[in-house]
């Protein structure tokens, strides 16, 4: 089987073919159908996904009920709580699946095999840097660009999103009304943009 995690693992933590054999027996692929809760609020699940195929969410709900989109995971994206994932708390996000999705589920199994593996840490070290460096270019932008602003950096980020996502959630994840996205989307669409 031809999977996209095993070509982001060789690349990230440079996994040879015979390390990809060894894994490849504890990886377990869920199809996950469109609007199912892959984590619920106040749950505690070791697992990250990996998506192969289709879109991912992840949000929080405020004590007004309104949601906030934290992520999208489209294709070759991992997705988790790491509060859950790693100090077992219960979960304040929920991950669901915005389309059919086809996920790698990773559990202990995973981490445990990939932990033991010569320079691991020094490998997943960058990879968890990257990811904070973005959380953190995710917050000066929404903390200090306008509506605008965030938009674009929104379809640089995710180029293939904006016609697959509903404009409400792009609207959650840029901390704006959808009508406010709206105007932004008629502004560019006057300059052509």
């Amino acid at each position: 089987m031809n999977l996209n995690f095993l070509q982001y693992l060789k690349k990230n933590l440079e996994l040879t073919d015979s390390q990809l054999e060894q894994l490849f027996p504890m990886l377990n692929v869920k199809i996950v159908p469109k609007n199912y809760l892959l984590l619920r609020l106040g749950e505690t699940r070791s697992y990250a996904y990996f998506v192969e195929k289709g879109l991912l969410r992840s949000y929080s709900i405020d004590e007004t009920g309104r949601q906030h989109i934290i992520q999208f995971a489209p294709e070759n994206n991992i997705i988790s709580d790491r509060a859950s994932l790693y100090f077992s708390a219960p979960s304040n996000l929920i991950i669901e699946a915005i389309e059919e999705t086809t996920v790698i589920v990773m559990d202990h199994h995973y981490t445990d095999y990939v932990a033991e593996l010569p320079g691991f840490y020094k490998k997943n070290e960058v990879i968890l840097q990257h990811h904070v460096w973005h959380l953190q270019s995710r917050i000066e932008t929404l903390l200090g660009a306008t509506a605008e602003a965030r938009y674009l950096e929104f379809i640089k980020r995710y180029p293939n999103l904006t016609l697959r996502v509903p404009q409400w959630m792009i609207a959650s994840y840029l901390g704006i009304t959808p009508e406010s996205l709206s105007r932004v989307r008629k502004e560019l669409a006057t300059r052509h943009f």
